[in-house]
């Protein structure tokens, strides 16, 4: 209990709160703040509950969202695009990979790597569907940046809904510039 309870100084600080401030979201007296965050008081089970749901509340509310980072225009192709033109609109618009939407539905993903794949394989494939990968993931809009990360980890890119409409992606190059500033 008592590490948990040397964290909250450290939260509170991270995400610019004042004693009082934590105090009002908590529901708990300024004092019992300052002499917790002194170690000079160990307080009930309730009381310290109270402060870390308000501490993770102001942290998910801070959080920025996938709907902040999101590209809206969604480049995409059919799985009945031929191939070359898929790697045509590619190289126009300087992205790796699309995702293969059939009426409104991620059905796949073509990337650099699935076209490399079924070039090295040395078959021919005329149109998308016959090379093109899993689809991508799909989380709403209001999915945290950490959760998008975490796929980003496993997938080129994440696609991003709304009401069951999909309304943008994100890929690891967006996360990359958004870490540049």
């Amino acid at each position: 209990m008592l590490g948990e309870l040397s964290e909250i100084k450290q939260r509170r600080k991270k995400l610019n709160l004042s004693q009082s401030g934590l105090a009002r979201l908590a529901g708990v007296s300024q004092s019992l703040i300052a002499k917790l965050e002194a170690g000079k008081i160990d307080p009930t089970y309730t009381k310290t509950k109270k402060i870390f749901e308000a501490l993770d509340a102001m942290h998910q509310k801070d959080e920025q969202k996938a709907a902040d980072v999101m590209n809206n225009k969604i480049i995409f192709v059919s799985p009945k695009d031929s191939v070359k033109d898929t790697i045509q609109k590619m190289k126009r618009h300087e992205i790796s990979q699309l995702p293969v939407i059939d009426e409104k539905t991620a059905v796949g993903c073509v990337s650099e790597t699935t076209l490399l794949d079924a070039l090295l394989a040395g078959r021919h494939y005329s149109s998308v569907q016959d090379v093109m990968g899993d689809a991508p993931p799909v989380v709403p809009k209001e999915a945290s940046l950490t959760v998008v990360m975490g796929i980003l980890r496993h997938f080129p890119m994440v696609l991003i809904s709304s009401n069951g409409k999909l309304v943008g992606v994100i890929t690891k190059q967006d996360m990359l510039k958004m870490m540049l500033g």
